[in-house]
């Protein structure tokens, strides 16, 4: 099995028995989070693969129709209006096309944390809680839930327990911090683990982020103890 979307590759140590897929945010690529790595204390986790897909090229219509890098095309600015379903379900394909391909490798569903920023953050929330088997984690980053109405009739039970963390910049001027907020209530009203985090600062990361990004990956990855 190969994966269908081009990725760049990390790996923390060898024979890696843990993967995080990071998607990227909308006009960016996967190099975007990749220079992060380096920066995570990773020292309480087991060797991680570290993959961070690059999104198709197609016109996205709030940036005039220009041609970039999207998980899904975007029609309004209030992000939820006129919503790209057959986009978004898509990339759902071949996210899930990332997950099983890491699992083909031998590296166990449980073991993997799927990641997003904005766009990539939409994507993983959507696609996470729809896969058929439990995760170790997802991380969703400055962004929202998209097609929330269908929700709680498409998530997959597999991952009802599945940790979330939820993180936004409470000065962002392009994913309304207040539309992360309710997306972080529809998920905890449905009974998920989210932990919510706010920094002090526009659509992008914080420092603090940073370490706290590493604090949850050694809870979801470390190895149990006996």
């Amino acid at each position: 099995m190969t994966a269908s979307l081009p990725h760049i590759q990390i790996e923390t140590a060898p024979n890696p028995s843990a993967a995080v897929i990071w998607l990227h945010g909308l006009g960016a690529d996967g190099g975007d989070f990749a220079g992060l790595v380096p920066e995570l204390d990773l020292s309480g986790c087991p060797a991680i693969r570290f993959i961070f897909p690059h999104a198709p090229s197609m016109p996205v219509t709030i940036n005039g129709g220009y041609v970039m890098p999207a998980w899904y095309d975007i029609r309004g600015a209030d992000l939820t209006s006129r919503q790209d379903e057959a986009g978004i379900r898509a990339s759902e394909q071949a996210i899930q096309a990332l997950i099983a391909h890491e699992i083909a490798r031998g590296i166990p569903a449980k073991n993997i944390v799927l990641a997003g920023f904005s766009q990539g953050c939409a994507m993983a929330l959507h696609t996470g809680l729809r896969f058929p088997q439990a995760l170790a984690g997802i991380m969703a980053l400055s962004g929202y839930l998209p097609l929330a109405e269908h929700f709680a009739a498409e998530r997959d039970p597999a991952n009802a327990n599945t940790p979330i963390f939820m993180a936004h910049g409470n000065q962002d001027p392009v994913v309304d911090p207040a539309r992360g907020a309710a997306s972080r209530d529809l998920l905890t009203r449905l009974g998920y683990p989210v932990q919510w985090h706010s920094y002090p600062m526009p659509h992008s990361v914080h420092p603090r982020e940073v370490a706290d990004i590493a604090v949850f990956l050694t809870q979801v990855l470390a190895p149990e103890v006996a």
